[in-house]
């Protein structure tokens, strides 16, 4: 099947978000051939992995063989998963595994399913989800019949949630769509807070 052209946008931005994650190891003048070319691979095998989804967010630091992940997981086996799949890079010979387990919590994933659902078939945000807002709703009927899953698919606005607080993560194309997407997740019922840390697409990149 061919994607569709919104899909590869989707999947643009992705790229361009976790690839300007790990590129923080140092300045691009210090950077050589070999350390970019890793940075890629790094960045593409967490891409790769199964069960990385719309409530995991994952970036990384490379320096000097070392690779330091960082970000939360959902799903417990995502943070061991993602370390084993970094090991597999030729070049990488240390992993520093970061990455922060989301604690199980029926109330939680309330709010994880709220603003799935309030963002995603959100008439200016909609265009963000795979399908379109149907098929963010269907995703969201599956979450909520299967707990412990969360809907597939390649989703830029990222929602990490702990202890009732959303914490929005990755990337969008306006300032508008930054906005909104934190005002729906206020939305939520019993969320205690919003930290909205979605980064704004440069024009002209």
């Amino acid at each position: 099947m061919t994607p569709s052209p919104r899909r590869g946008f989707l999947q643009v931005l992705t790229l361009a978000l976790l690839l300007a994650l790990g590129a923080q190891v140092a300045t691009a003048a210090a950077q050589t051939a070999d350390d970019k070319r890793r940075i890629d691979d790094i960045r593409i095998a967490l891409l790769r992995l199964p069960y990385y989804g719309v409530f995991d967010f994952l970036s990384f630091t490379y320096e000097k063989g070392t690779v330091t992940l960082k970000g939360f997981a959902y799903a417990n086996n995502l943070k061991d998963d993602a370390e084993a799949a970094v090991k597999r890079v030729r070049g990488v010979d240390t992993v520093v595994n970061e990455i922060e387990v989301a604690p199980a919590s029926f109330n939680d994933d309330r709010i994880r399913r709220d603003a799935f659902y309030r963002i995603y078939t959100d008439d200016f945000l909609s265009r963000y989800s795979p399908g379109g807002a149907r098929g963010a709703y269907i995703d969201a009927v599956e979450f909520t019949r299967y707990p412990g899953t969360q809907p597939l698919g390649n989703y830029p606005i990222h929602i990490v949630v702990k202890g009732g607080r959303i914490t929005l993560l990755g990337m969008v194309s306006n300032d508008s769509d930054k906005q909104i997407a934190a005002v729906r997740a206020r939305e939520v019922t019993g969320t205690f807070a919003v930290e909205n840390e979605l980064i704004v697409e440069k024009k002209g990149k």
